[in-house]
């Protein structure tokens, strides 16, 4: 019984800190950005790239973390797709499609060379989509939370 009125507690604190003083629209912003930053199609770089992002915009720490990690699974499946579709749009650097036999062949600097090519235009593809995403996203998320009681009182001041 002591365990349960614990648990209700906490629920009750986290949730009240998770949504103090967030609008539905600044918390639609905050999880779209998440989402689409946890899609970047560098491993390894998407946590920092949040806390950046949410000291400079003044967002929700917990909120932008949930949604960049959603998106983790994401973003293994997308870094083929933008590393192809940045080759299409983007015509600087080498062509050759990577093999593995030739990666046996090539220099260590003529490789680094072009897979930093390579992950220049899947960000640069990746830019392309997120930044429409985000606003597309924003606009969707924005007009569900307002529906959620809890976070609509947090826009109206109650």
């Amino acid at each position: 019984m002591m365990l349960v009125k614990f648990l209700d507690s906490m629920k009750h604190h986290v949730n009240s800190w998770l949504l103090q003083g967030i609008s539905p629209r600044r918390l639609a912003l905050t999880l779209a950005l998440g989402f689409a930053i946890g899609c970047i199609p560098v491993l390894g770089v998407t946590t920092t790239l949040c806390v950046l992002v949410a000291l400079a915009l003044r967002l929700n720490f917990p909120a932008i973390q949930a949604a960049n990690w959603t998106a983790a699974p994401l973003q293994l499946v997308l870094i083929v797709p933008f590393m192809r579709l940045g080759g299409r749009i983007f015509t600087f650097g080498s062509h050759r499609a990577v093999e593995i036999g030739s990666l046996l062949h090539t220099s260590p600097l003529a490789l680094i060379s072009q897979l930093g090519g390579m992950a220049g235009q899947a960000l640069l593809a990746w830019l392309m989509i997120a930044i429409p995403a985000v606003a597309l996203m924003t606009v969707m998320l924005t007009t569900l939370l307002r529906r959620v009681p809890a976070i609509a009182q947090a826009e109206s001041g109650y």
